[in-house]
């Protein structure tokens, strides 16, 4: 029966609310006898992680959230001296308590230790001495791969249901995978004016928010970050992605196109040399970014942010493209609203 209706799904087109995509992998699992269901999910926070545990898992374990116990784990707090015991519910099985909270303790160590940033095993029941999960759900932080990458071991992040990479995109991530630097790039409108080049991952959240602030959420190409000291020739090839992708067609209304390259003060990137590789991308496509009208505007500081800023300032005289360049005494942002206010 299982083959059967797998059979009639997989890979054909699925709509999911207002997302459609194929369904590519299906988990089966052998049923387990019980007559409890139990719910354990552990979720990171500014301050922590905060654990969640109810004796009334399974489907409705939203419309009796009021059983949920939460136990905060703040930054730094070893779990070993945290009575876990005495923060489980009220109606807990005594037989099950130290079960449950040796449990609880083994889980979390598990989840820091493996970057998670989202997990949840509901529901799972006791079958004699053992604890079987029985359905789970995990979200890892990617941002943790050069830290746990060995534990993960050939783990593949996909995208989004619903969402294939295009070939740029797909580009982008190899690169990463292969590098000790961190490139990550999502196209979000091909169309779109407002394209970035932003230094980190703080830093390319921030001027996403800004640009959005500023009413062009519908302009807004691209989202994505280079950080982690990447190579010139590292970010020669993520620039010249960005750039290609940028300068492939006008502006259906002959409007100017706008390329921020940003980021904050770096704390060792080698400013000049990042942006030696940006502007080798730059001399590359100077009739297309000509043809397109695009505008550039530079904010830079940290390491040889000096040499960097020059060399930006000389490119744009040397191609006649104009670039704007500003260095650690601007506010981070502020070439946004120099782009884009009143435009």
């Amino acid at each position: 029966e299982a083959k059967k209706w797998i059979k009639e799904r997989m890979n054909k087109e699925t709509t999911v609310g207002k997302v459609t995509g194929k369904l590519t992998h299906f988990i089966i699992e052998p049923y387990v006898p019980h007559k409890e269901e139990f719910y354990v999910a552990i979720k990171s926070n500014r301050d922590g992680d905060t654990i969640y545990f109810s004796n009334h898992g399974g489907v409705d374990i939203e419309s009796v959230w009021k059983t949920v116990a939460e136990i905060q784990i703040d930054v730094g707090q070893d779990v070993d001296k945290v009575n876990i015991e005495s923060k489980l519910p009220k109606d807990t099985p005594l037989q099950y308590k130290k079960m449950f909270a040796d449990f609880i303790k083994g889980l979390y160590k598990f989840y820091r230790e493996l970057n998670y940033a989202y997990l949840e095993i509901n529901p799972f029941v006791v079958t004699g001495k053992n604890i079987v999960p029985l359905d789970l759900v995990a979200r890892l932080d990617d941002t943790g791969h050069f830290e746990s990458s060995e534990k993960w071991g050939d783990i593949n992040f996909p995208a989004p249901f619903g969402r294939k990479l295009s070939k740029e995109e797909e580009y982008i991530k190899m690169m990463d995978e292969k590098s000790g630097a961190s490139l990550k790039l999502t196209v979000l409108n091909p169309k779109g004016r407002v394209w970035t080049m932003v230094a980190g991952g703080g830093g390319s959240v921030i001027y996403t928010d800004t640009i959005v602030d500023l009413g062009y959420r519908d302009e807004l190409a691209n989202y994505g970050e280079y950080s982690g000291n990447p190579t010139t020739d590292q970010t020669y090839e993520y620039a010249k992605t960005v750039l290609d992708l940028m300068t492939r067609e006008k502006d259906s209304k002959g409007r100017p196109k706008y390329l921020l390259i940003g980021g904050g003060i770096a704390n060792f990137t080698d400013v000049a040399k990042t942006f030696t590789g940006i502007t080798k991308a730059l001399r590359d496509y100077k009739k297309k970014l000509k043809d397109t009208n695009v505008k550039i505007y530079v904010r830079r500081g940290g390491p040889n942010y000096q040499e960097g800023l020059r060399i930006m300032k000389d490119l744009g005289k040397e191609l006649g493209i104009p670039i704007d360049v500003y260095g650690p005494e601007t506010h981070m942002t502020r070439i946004v609203d120099m782009a884009l206010g009143g435009k």
